[in-house]
């Protein structure tokens, strides 16, 4: 069976508790639930981790990077929380191991303090999804399915 990545950054596993204002209710497992649900529908694997490291979160890339060119898997829905704002070594390890990859951010990064309007990951992935809360994976799994079939 084909596989399909999502990993999470730091903080995400406070999903439900932290800033629910900001982040809603909906904790980490209810989001891998809607994911495995989503990839079950689509005859898809899904491979689901979070991490607080940086060096975690590039050793999963390249690994899913091999899988992808090996033929066993599609790419990455990425939400590499704060991150994004502050790691070019994400922004290589996707790049040098060509992952296909969408990022997705719960809020609308855009709406909130300016030092969260840049992204390093943005410019190596294939799309990004912003501001639709946690369906914003669901998005990005059917927008990497779409982007990965469609040429």
């Amino acid at each position: 069976m084909t596989s399909v990545y999502v990993f999470n950054g730091p903080n995400l596993n406070l999903l439900g508790t932290r800033e629910p204002e900001i982040y809603g209710t909906t904790t980490l497992a209810d989001v891998e639930t809607m994911c495995r649900e989503e990839c079950e529908a689509a005859g898809l694997e899904l491979v689901f981790g979070q991490s607080n490291h940086e060096g975690q979160l590039i050793d999963w890339i390249q690994e899913a990077g091999a899988e992808v060119k090996a033929g066993r898997a599609i790419g990455a829905v990425f939400n590499p929380g704060a991150f994004t704002h502050t790691s070019v070594a994400l922004h290589d390890a996707i790049e040098g191991v060509e992952l296909p990859v969408v990022e997705v951010h719960i809020s609308n990064v855009h709406r909130r303090e300016p030092f969260r309007h840049r992204s390093y990951v943005s410019p190596v992935a294939r799309g990004i999804v912003v501001g639709f809360g946690v369906y914003g994976y669901v998005m990005g799994l059917r927008g990497l399915r779409h982007a990965v079939t469609a040429g």
